[in-house]
């Protein structure tokens, strides 16, 4: 087996652990093949969890002046302050690299009051030298754009909020 279909090769199966990974809501995986004696291709895929990203916040003072009653719309506010909680985001599937665009100096796929359909293409993440068109999980308009074009992103970070 030649380098190149090696590499090739490896890159789909890095890509399919990947999917298996999210297809069967697993938080890592980890495999090892051997091509022959001293060949050999040893890989660990991992991806946070909503569950292991944990918040504390300790309320400031309360003044001794009289202030407005704390609400359940207050607090309600407060949760979907972190875009990571709000109902409509979407997330990111894959660590990469973020494209609003479909190539240098195009309009972007979508802006802050667009509105989508279910599976319209919102942003690009090139991961692997491979381009990824992230689709619209529902319809609705774009609230929010979180990303800004050429970005780094991280698994499971919030990219636009849709309502």
């Amino acid at each position: 087996m030649s380098n190149k279909t090696s590499h090739d090769s490896d890159v789909g199966f890095i890509q399919a652990l990947a999917e298996l990974l999210r297809e069967n809501d697993l938080t890592e995986l980890q495999v090892k093949r051997d091509y022959g004696e001293n060949d050999s291709l040893n890989v660990r895929v991992s991806r946070m969890t909503q569950a292991r990203i944990v918040e504390h916040s300790v309320p400031a003072p309360v003044p001794a002046a009289p202030s407005a009653p704390a609400t359940p719309a207050a607090a309600s506010e407060a949760k979907d302050a972190d875009p990571v909680n709000h109902p409509g985001a979407v997330t990111s599937p894959m660590v990469g690299t973020i494209y609003m665009a479909p190539e240098p100096g195009a309009a972007a796929f979508v802006s802050t009051g667009s509105t989508v359909k279910e599976g319209d293409t919102l942003l690009i993440i090139e991961a692997m030298k491979t381009m990824n068109h992230i689709p619209a999980p529902r319809a609705g308009t774009v609230k929010r754009i979180l990303v800004e074009d050429g970005a780094p992103i991280e698994f499971g970070a919030p990219l636009v909020i849709i309502e």
